[in-house]
């Protein structure tokens, strides 16, 4: 069970935010959730800014948002474009903000998907969710580790459970390296 309470202030983009919309439904109108994907958008509740975008290619500003959350959405990215998202979140967040990553590890996605059985405890809410993918590339916690600290981003927080994964990375500075 992933047990989330309302302890981000600020802006918050939730990258891959469409579907359950875990992230808006705890903070409303803080959240500003993308998605490539039109129906996940449309799947989400309401209460929060909802916008059609590709994360490897964000259209914000530099130093946007207090917070970058990824709730299982780097699972459903190749290892390039996962690189290149975590690079775009760290661009539009400010110095001193954090991205935030649950996920979990893939040994093998193909020829048969994977699939995670998903707990959240909301405030108000108990949500139960699977997600599923089919792809070429393994992920595991250490190779999102790196690519966030090769992005420039300091370790905050790792913690492991049943369920996956959660990091936490603070943006340190404005000249993060790139990749």
């Amino acid at each position: 069970m992933i047990t989330l309470n309302k302890d981000l202030s600020g802006k918050i983009l939730d990258v891959g935010g469409g579907g359950e919309g875990i992230i808006g439904r705890l903070y409303g109108e803080q959240v500003t959730a993308i998605d490539k994907y039109q129906e996940e958008l449309d799947e989400a509740p309401s209460g929060f800014v909802k916008v059609l975008m590709d994360a490897v290619n964000l259209t914000f500003s530099d130093c946007s948002f207090d917070h970058a959350t990824f709730f299982y959405s780097l699972m459903f990215m190749s290892a390039e474009e996962q690189r290149r998202a975590i690079m775009e979140a760290v661009r539009v967040l400010k110095c001193g903000g954090e991205i935030h990553i649950w996920d979990c590890e893939i040994a093998s996605a193909y020829p048969e998907p994977f699939c995670v059985d998903v707990q959240v405890q909301l405030p108000t809410e108990q949500i139960s969710t699977t997600y599923g993918i089919g792809k070429l590339d393994a992920q595991d916690k250490t190779s999102i580790q790196t690519i966030c600290e090769n992005a420039g981003l300091q370790s905050v927080t790792e913690r492991v459970g049943e369920e996956g994964f959660y990091l936490c990375f603070k943006k340190i500075s404005h000249h993060n390296a790139s990749l």
